[in-house]
């Protein structure tokens, strides 16, 4: 009985019929279950219920009898119903503007709730288009933690409260995720208790254990997943790659530059990894422009000589294409140049079948592509490292089928240039092991930042100018491609038109975005890089990994559009030489800027700013919506701290108890979700 009450459809509900089931199916809620999985977005205390004589402006809740209530049209079509309300220690007035079904709704003599917002109306205080309820009900809008959830075209917080007040002994019924001794060892609601609470609390106290309890559930399944692939992966053969120290050192020597002390720990790391016959799963994690590039190339080498292929997957082809001409130069020194290779979409056939070829027959020891790596028919000889940037679409499956193929499993080197906050890194990532490269190469200096007004934009024009006219290059960055996208922001088409036609008609302007054609970003980045442009107007297609050291000006328009982490990147497409970088955040109105756009203002280094934005916007904000399926916290925040270790302690718990998976089938059911999910590469 309770599982088909849960998998029941909504039109036995009262309020619910056709039409409404109709729409409530528009935003995936088909049944009970599904309905009692829509959580709050937030809440309305109105649980303190005030007297009439201590009520002050701002939002009341109170307890009256009314006395009297009239309805009148005071103009064409505008209708206010007024009613007087008292309880012991005196009367208020109620308004409400265009509800004329009020006043006839009434009951005189009855007691009701009353919540609503106390403010001067004509000369006098009144409690404005309050919501109100029968003190005898129980009350769903008013006197109580109240529920406030996403609203879509006839969904509205008024009817979920309804419908949902119809079902919520339902979810006592929902499938217990924890083991019992997990739930009672960390003092937790059961799943069904937890799942009332969030939808109606019946105190404070009772709703913060309901939160604590989905938050760690939430974060449990996270956790679990990641060790059970850690545990998958390390039981794989993997080859064993020996570490030649002179070889390294030659490498080293040879190089334009100093290694940074977060340089040499990263590959060390690296490299007894790959001596081991158990892949590794490493992320290189470096702020923008700190060099993960020679690190990766560092690994490689050693795993060329010892006669290993290695392919590095960019998720653009602009991007591989960059890669594989800063390798060849670094390995020119070693002589391993010869046998970089370029694999991606747009070579031609013949093209493509010679690199084919060449790959089959392991004269080419690296090579460079992007997903074209995995579509074509590339049949590697002996593929030992991967190394995957900015990519966190490599799952679980394309792993097997490299196994399948070779018969072990290759080591895995991540690298990305968004700063995963500590918490979000190892809940996410605990199959990981972690590097950072925090520390910049020598003689980069900090990026000038700076917050634009709207309303100033001719000073900024005359520094674009200024730099520009010294040999410099630009970029300026617009939140979407046209207008007309219902954002009230600035477009890249509309920016370019109108600075080709107007300040910058004496300068060569070039337009960027994501609806071009692969080959013709590419020519418009290949121009830019070979300096024959000077303002690159553009979207956040240039975000990550471009490099061109020529380049000193960022200009971000409508920044308030654009996450921390996401500015950060753009901003760290210029200062990439020792040449002074600038970058210009302009927002969409001339208001006080936002704490972000000031701590943008005020901080260079992306980990600081990335555990803001967790703070401020919550984990998706990290990685947009993490393109790989949504990191599913609703509940959990992960800034707090005590909740990450008690889950993680839980799950070491889990696995030393040796619990049986398959005895929880709810939770497998989310662990494998999950498992997709947590893995990033």
């Amino acid at each position: 009985m309770g599982s088909m009450e849960l998998t029941g459809g909504l039109t036995g509900l009262k309020g619910v019929g056709p039409s409404v089931a109709a729409l409530f199916k528009g935003i995936g809620i088909s049944t009970i279950a599904e309905l009692l999985d829509y959580f709050p977005r937030t809440y309305n205390d109105y649980s303190e219920i005030q007297t009439i004589s201590k009520i002050k402006p701002g939002m009341v809740t109170v307890e009256v009898e009314i006395k009297q209530s009239t309805g009148r049209y005071v103009r064409r079509g505008m209708h206010i119903t007024e009613a007087v309300a008292s309880d012991a220690t005196g009367s208020v007035r109620l308004l409400w503007f265009n509800q004329p079904y009020r006043a006839a709704s009434i009951k005189t003599g009855q007691k009701y709730f009353v919540t609503g917002k106390l403010e001067l109306k004509a000369q006098r205080f009144s409690i404005t288009n309050p919501s109100m309820e029968q003190s005898s009900d129980f009350p769903l809008h008013t006197a109580r933690i109240v529920p406030v959830y996403r609203e879509s075209k006839g969904i509205t917080s008024t009817l979920l409260r309804r419908v949902l007040y119809q079902v919520i002994k339902s979810a006592y019924l929902l499938p217990e995720p924890l083991p019992e001794e997990i739930r009672r060892k960390y003092k937790l609601l059961t799943y069904g208790a937890a799942i009332s609470e969030l939808h109606f609390p019946t105190s404070r106290e009772s709703f913060a254990a309901a939160r604590r309890t989905i938050g760690f559930i939430e974060v449990f399944e996270l956790m679990l997943a990641a060790s059970l692939n850690k545990a998958q992966n390390q039981s794989e053969p993997a080859p064993s790659i020996p570490f030649k120290e002179k070889l390294a050192q030659k490498f080293v020597k040879s190089l334009p530059f100093t290694l940074t002390n977060a340089q040499r720990v990263a590959a060390w790391q690296i490299y007894q990894d790959i001596v081991f016959p158990v892949p590794m799963n490493r992320l290189l994690e470096g702020d923008v422009g700190s060099g993960k590039t020679v690190v990766a190339g560092m690994a490689g080498l050693m795993a060329m000589e010892a006669g290993y292929q290695v392919a590095l997957m960019a998720p653009t082809e602009l991007l591989a294409r960059q890669h594989a001409e800063t390798l060849t130069d670094l390995f020119k020194a070693t002589g391993h140049d010869e046998v970089v290779s370029l694999l991606v979409g747009s070579l031609k056939p013949a093209q493509k079948k010679i690199a084919q070829e060449r790959i089959a027959s392991g004269h080419i020891k690296f090579i460079v592509g992007t997903q074209a790596l995995l579509q074509e028919k590339v049949v590697m000889q002996n593929l030992g490292l991967l190394i995957v940037d900015e990519q966190h679409r490599f799952g679980v499956d394309q792993r097997k089928k490299l196994l399948k193929s070779s018969g072990y499993m290759p080591h895995v080197l991540s690298m990305t240039a968004t700063p995963i906050p500590r918490s979000l890194a190892l809940t996410l990532y605990g199959e990981l092991d972690i590097s950072l490269l925090d520390v910049m190469p020598m003689g980069r200096k900090p990026i000038i930042t700076e917050i634009v007004s709207p309303n100033s934009r001719e000073p900024l024009y005359k520094k674009i100018d200024d730099e520009i006219t010294q040999g410099r290059q630009v970029y300026i960055v617009c939140p979407v491609i046209k207008e007309g996208s219902g954002l009230k922001a600035p477009s890249a088409e509309q920016t370019y038109e109108k600075l080709r036609k107007t300040t910058f008609k004496h300068r060569q302007l070039r337009l960027l975005h994501g609806k071009m054609k692969d080959d013709e970003k590419s020519a418009v980045m290949e121009e830019f890089a070979a300096g024959k442009i000077d303002i690159l107007v553009a979207t956040t297609v240039i975000e990550v990994g471009i490099s061109v050291a020529n380049a000193s000006v960022m200009v971000i328009e409508g920044a308030d559009r654009f996450g921390l982490a996401q500015m950060h990147q753009l901003r760290g497409r210029v200062g990439r030489s020792t040449d002074q970088g600038y970058c210009f955040i302009v927002p969409s109105d001339s208001k006080a800027p936002s704490p972000r756009l000031r701590a943008l203002s005020q901080s260079t280094d992306g980990f600081k700013l990335a555990e803001l934005d967790l703070e401020l916007r919550g984990p998706g904000a990290i990685y947009g919506t993490l393109q790989h399926g949504e990191l599913d916290l609703r509940i959990a925040k992960l800034s707090d701290a005590k909740l990450l270790a008690e889950s993680r302690k839980a799950v070491n718990d889990f696995i030393k108890a040796k619990i049986k998976l398959s005895d929880y089938p709810e939770l497998k059911r989310r662990v494998r979700a999950a498992q997709a999910v947590v893995t990033l590469n």
